[in-house]
């Protein structure tokens, strides 16, 4: 049972690992011990825009006399929902299923553990069988962190508080939902949520929203929240999960939080525990395997992307991480560049970014020129968004005329937020970037307007 390239792991950077390695003619076995696709196609991403599309569609239909269309009736099937959800992930599991088949792919199904090193690589047990390949990527993922808060353990086993994985497959709506993490997840989640009526709150131990998000934009996108019915709890921290309720502490006062339902959003924590990396030396640094720009780890052969290095959890981090891994691996020397790498809260409006904010631009020494313009500057943003109060900021450096950083608050800003990543990778002067010419009208032209107002 030897290969060329051993895959631990079909999540986003395991699957496309062992999708490239096999377009090069590679002998290749990726195992998986939940399901290809990992926790992005299978509890993540996808499943959560296919939930967060669906309240979308509801909410414009509730608010649609803004725009002349009038319905009445207009309810949710929650059910419904979830069945589509179901639909989605099995059509684009079964798609990763079929790429791997026909890059010749070897697929087990089983939980894998490194057991060791021999002189023509590293073994790997699995479902019973012995593996060995001359190289190793690990792709392993995360899971949701679970701190040590009194009754958290117990709430998790009797259903009353849920992780993402649970929470996604949640048949009933609840009718107060408690999320503890104003992140990502809990952010997605709870826009979801709340656009289908449940009374949703949110708890949050900064005295913000977003994580390292741009300030200014979370500050507004809170706002447009609390007009949808959320609550915000900042500054508090949760001390005691009860079954129904929620404890926590706020400006020296411990209060009391009815619920029905708790999601747990508080963070991710890389999987590499149980797998082997102490048979073989891998170096681990609070429990993320330590990775150079090739993605090579200490021991030479061995490979780690995705969030198994905790470097940026981020499903198309782990793509190009992997595409990284398997070049240096075939010989084509490639390295990983972070400065550029988009991401988006994909909440009503979307927050997108890409590079520095403000705060960490300065933070770094730069000295920077920052022009911030309101969505209202696209006129296809008027058109399109009755009362919206998007806004465009972009960081540039002053010194080099390049930009640094660029957030847009607006629906469907994910969409062209690229655009200033591709800006930023090219290293492109201001000069450069007021040569571009952006389609009419269309939602990304703000960042032509931004650019211009340098």
């Amino acid at each position: 049972m030897e290969y060329d390239i051993i895959v631990l792991g079909g999540g986003p950077g395991g699957y496309l690992a062992a999708e490239r390695a096999g377009q090069a003619q590679k002998k290749v076995l990726c195992i998986e011990e939940a399901h290809l696709g990992g926790t992005c196609l299978n509890e993540g991403c996808i499943p959560t825009k296919t939930l967060l599309y669906s309240g979308k569609l509801y909410a414009h239909a509730k608010h649609s006399q803004a725009y002349g269309v009038h319905a009445k009736d207009v309810t949710l099937d929650h059910s419904a929902v979830i069945d589509r959800k179901e639909q989605v992930i099995r059509t684009l599991v079964g798609g990763v299923g079929a790429t791997l088949k026909a890059c010749h792919v070897d697929v087990v199904d089983a939980k894998g553990v490194i057991t060791g090193r021999t002189a023509d690589g590293c073994t790997v047990e699995a479902g019973g069988q012995t593996y060995t390949a001359k190289n190793l990527i690990i792709a392993t993922g995360s899971s949701c962190a679970v701190p040590p808060i009194p009754g958290l353990k117990e709430g998790l086993a009797s259903g009353f508080v849920l992780t993402n994985r649970e929470m996604l497959a949640l048949r009933e709506l609840p009718q107060h939902l408690v999320v503890l993490g104003g992140g990502v997840i809990g952010l997605e989640m709870a826009t979801y949520y709340a656009m289908a009526d449940v009374d949703t709150t949110v708890v949050e131990m900064q005295d913000h929203i977003g994580g390292p998000s741009d300030r200014d934009m979370v500050k507004i996108l809170q706002k447009n929240c609390e007009a949808e019915g959320m609550h915000f709890l900042l500054n508090a921290k949760v001390t005691e999960i009860r079954e129904g309720s929620v404890i926590y502490e706020q400006g020296g006062k411990t209060c009391t939080l009815p619920a029905d339902k708790v999601l747990l959003s508080i963070g991710r924590k890389p999987n590499t525990a149980g797998i082997g990396l102490e048979n073989v030396g891998v170096l681990t640094e609070r429990g993320a395997i330590v990775t150079d720009e090739r993605m090579q780890t200490n021991v030479p052969g061995i490979y780690a992307v995705g969030d198994a290095n905790g470097k940026a959890m981020l499903a198309h981090t782990a793509y190009r991480e992997a595409e990284v891994a398997v070049n240096n691996i075939l010989g084509k020397r490639d390295r990983m560049r972070y400065q550029a790498i988009p991401s988006v809260l994909y909440t009503v409006p979307e927050l997108s970014s890409v590079g520095e904010t403000e705060e960490s631009a300065k933070a770094k020494g730069y000295d920077v020129k920052v022009v911030k313009l309101p969505m209202s500057y696209s006129g296809r943003y008027v058109a399109e968004n009755q009362g919206g109060n998007g806004i465009c900021k972009l960081v540039f450096d002053k010194r080099t005329k390049t930009l640094l950083g660029a957030q847009a608050l607006a629906n469907y800003s994910s969409e062209f937020i690229i655009a200033a990543g591709i800006c930023m990778e090219l290293e492109l002067t201001v000069a450069d970037m007021k040569e571009i010419v952006f389609p009419h009208p269309t939602v990304a032209e703000i960042l032509r307007e931004a650019i211009c107002k340098y």
